[in-house]
């Protein structure tokens, strides 16, 4: 059984050109009817649900697995846990890694559409993922996780938009 209001998940970022180039984040647009027409806001880390009696760690490291097909290794820092607006708590770690999008392999989910039709579909976890410099990933990320990329930034010593922020 899944812990309902927790996940756990991995900011993945890269310097590109090297040690003192600008940073990039790797988000992910969700998959599904509703999300289709939605862009800034709309992204998110690779994050899922916790399994009961789970470690958070590998939890965070199954569901970006799950939802990216990616299997991210590197050393995981710890970012303090963010309680998102629908009251779901956000357990991230950050990770440098490099990841080609073109090589997303997102999971399924199913769900009825269209709604009250009794049919069932089959829809990506995610549609796409991008990398995205650090003023950008503050616009296009969920408000509720914006809170993470700035405590990562914070902890990168990168400055933060007030108004991003």
């Amino acid at each position: 059984m899944a812990k309902k209001n927790a996940s756990a998940g991995l900011v993945i970022y890269r310097r590109p050109q090297g040690a003192d180039s600008p940073i990039e984040f790797f988000l992910v647009h969700p998959g599904g009817p509703y999300w289709t027409r939605k862009d800034d806001g709309a992204w998110s880390i690779p994050k899922g649900e916790i399994e009961m009696g789970e470690d958070l760690l590998a939890a965070a490291k199954r569901e970006t697995r799950e939802e990216t097909g990616f299997a991210i290794r590197g050393r995981f820092q710890r970012l303090p846990p963010v309680r998102q607006p629908s009251g779901k708590l956000v357990h991230p770690w950050a990770v440098e890694a490099d990841v080609d999008p073109a090589d997303l392999k997102p999971g399924t989910f199913e769900m009825e559409w269209p709604p009250r039709s009794g049919r069932l579909a089959s829809f990506p976890e995610v549609d796409r993922g991008a990398w995205f410099g650090a003023k950008a990933a503050m616009v296009k990320i969920l408000a509720g996780q914006r809170p993470i990329l700035v405590k990562l930034m914070s902890k990168l010593g990168i400055e933060v938009e007030e108004s991003a922020a």
